[in-house]
């Protein structure tokens, strides 16, 4: 039986058009292997990806795409967007590659690839260190980070904070460096974080890999495993490292496990 899900609303109510960011890094002989699509968790930008990940998965011989969310980097403004507008971006963006893309989404953002795994048909999704909110998940940031979690709840900027971010490992220059570049979310994204329905199964019933460190001071052990259970999987996870596995000192070992587990046949 062929289910079919009406959007009504998204049709008649598309989100305003925006500028978006988007960056490139292609592999210098010709490959096969399909393009993958980095999307940065809500306060970061394309840059997150550009530091280390995107030219490593080039050099494996993927082509790599990374943008940024309206509001975020070089992407036009948009302050009072929402979690639909960000799905937007990205479901825009992957239909716009030569080829059926894989989705990369970090922080809040997995939850922003979570929807657009529903909409767009993608070869398979990778979520890093999801945020994938609920009043419980907020309760749980509260108490973990109160400093960065309690202005952000009444419609300031969510921006964590170096040392919870990066692990001791990081050289502090690089991480003050990082949190510098760090801008924001939209109030009212950030508002949906906590009440939102559910992602969507995703088309196509695509393999979709949890990545995440046990030590993240963001995101706790229990919501790795409870996302990676989510797509019947278990969370494959990097002991000492922080939650932006991209940019910690040991980025090469997330990366190159998530490219092993692409080539992996079936995948």
């Amino acid at each position: 039986m062929t289910v079919k899900v009406m959007r009504q609303r998204e049709w008649a109510f598309p989100p305003a058009p925006v500028r978006r960011e988007v960056l490139v890094a292609t592999p210098t002989e010709a490959s096969d292997a399909p393009p993958v699509l980095f999307v940065p968790g809500f306060s970061h930008g394309a840059w997150a990806f550009a530091e280390h990940w995107l030219e490593h998965a080039a050099e494996r011989g993927f082509p790599a795409y990374a943008m940024s969310l309206r509001g975020h980097g070089e992407s036009g403004p948009s302050a009072k967007a929402t979690l639909r507008a960000y799905v937007h971006d990205v479901t825009q963006v992957a239909a716009s590659l030569p080829r059926q893309a894989v989705l990369v989404g970090h922080g809040a953002s997995a939850l922003v690839v979570a929807m657009a795994l529903a909409r767009y048909p993608a070869r398979a999704g990778v979520l890093v260190s999801p945020v994938f909110g609920g009043v419980g998940a907020a309760f749980s940031a509260l108490l973990r980070t109160p400093i960065v979690t309690l202005p952000a709840i009444f419609g300031r900027p969510l921006r964590p904070r170096r040392g919870q971010l990066f692990s001791r490992e990081l050289p502090a220059a690089d991480g003050s460096r990082y949190a510098a570049r760090l801008g924001g979310a939209s109030a009212r994204a950030q508002w949906q974080l906590v009440a939102h329905r559910p992602a969507e199964d995703p088309v196509g019933n695509p393999p979709v890999l949890v990545v995440g460190s046990p030590d993240d001071r963001i995101v706790g052990r229990a919501a790795l495993t409870a996302v990676a259970r989510r797509y019947a999987g278990a969370p494959l996870l990097f002991p000492g490292m922080g939650h932006d596995l991209m940019l910690d000192a040991r980025w090469k070992e997330p990366i190159d496990a998530i490219l092993d587990w692409l080539d992996k046949p079936g995948q």
